[in-house]
């Protein structure tokens, strides 16, 4: 049974211009101890199905429908407080997009890591705690009296996992870890991720437009665009053997050093507000026939655990 289950999600964005599907009807598996990849143009609605599973969708924004069961039990039933008390940072955490910037610049990085464990009520020694949790994520613990602009980017990256971990949670989404680090930053942050998933039994959701950082630490994949699933399944199926014609142009478009150029994805994500009345990606797609404008197709399995969400399957 997997850990988290999210059954026909959809958040909606009321606006001025109409009501936009940030994510409209989206399923999705996490199991134990795994790492799922979550990729997709910018707009694709990744941050969003993160921000939603957290409950962190603020006005126009709104959870309008679907099940998030963790272990389950559908925590979008809990309220408020009860969300607060029992899942948000205790069982699920989140590491957001930007987040090495997410401290605030006047109190030191201990500081901000007691302040989530005294407002979750953690019951043991606040300072030895910090510590653990620093040298966990490989960063001195003196690290903890120093204000976030006296850290590089992926030092105040790794306080950041640092605190996403206080509470020893179940799962950890991470939104775009490494964006704006250099790649041997990256690959450091990477490899920590590999190693505390291993070591404290995480199971992981890795968000990320970047195709190629994601074969590195994905066990499945799921593509995402105009806010709905278009494929899923092993990672390595993906990579080898794509069957959506998004998937297969995203392949495309990964840099390469064998390729003499990279490809580009012809036209624009559709308005939110107006999607197409058939398939979302008819407008861009190659292989779009008459039924591909008329009707959307169902996500399906079309082999072991290969999902697609396409006519020509």
């Amino acid at each position: 049974m997997p850990i988290l289950s999210i059954k026909d999600f959809s958040i909606h964005f009321y606006t001025p211009k109409g009501v936009r599907k940030a994510v409209d009807r989206v399923n999705l598996d996490l199991n134990k101890k795994e790492v799922i990849g979550i990729a997709g143009e910018s707009g694709s609605g990744k941050s969003t199905l993160a921000m939603g599973i957290m409950r962190l969708i603020t006005p126009p924004g709104k959870i309008v429908g679907g099940k998030v069961l963790f272990n389950n039990e559908d925590i979008l039933s809990y309220d408020e407080d009860k969300f607060n008390k029992e899942i948000r940072w205790k069982k699920i955490s989140m590491i957001f997009q930007g987040s090495m910037n997410g401290f605030t610049p006047v109190f030191k990085i201990g500081q901000q890591i007691e302040e989530v464990l005294e407002v979750h009520e953690y019951k043991g020694n606040f300072k030895e705690r910090v510590n653990e949790l620093l040298k966990m994520v490989e960063l001195d613990p003196s690290v903890s009296d120093k204000y976030p602009h006296e850290l590089s980017g992926g030092m105040r990256q790794r306080a950041f996992i640092a605190m996403a971990l206080a509470l020893n949670p179940e799962i950890l989404i991470c939104d775009e870890p490494t964006t704006a680090l250099d790649v041997i930053t990256q690959a450091k942050i990477i490899n920590l991720l590999k190693i505390l998933k291993k070591e404290l039994g995480l199971s992981i959701i890795f968000i990320t437009h970047d195709l190629a950082l994601l074969s590195e630490i994905s066990d499945r994949l799921y593509i995402m665009y105009a806010g709905g699933i278009m494929e899923s399944g092993y990672s390595l199926d993906l990579y080898k053997n794509p069957k959506h014609p998004y998937t297969q142009l995203l392949m495309d478009s990964i840099a390469d050093i064998n390729k003499d150029y990279i490809k580009g994805i012809p036209g624009f994500m559709p308005d939110l507000a107006n999607l197409p009345k058939g398939c979302r990606f008819s407008d861009r797609c190659p292989y779009a026939m008459e039924i591909c404008k008329q009707k959307e197709p169902e996500l399906k399995r079309i082999e072991g655990d290969r999902y697609v969400s396409c006519w020509l399957y």
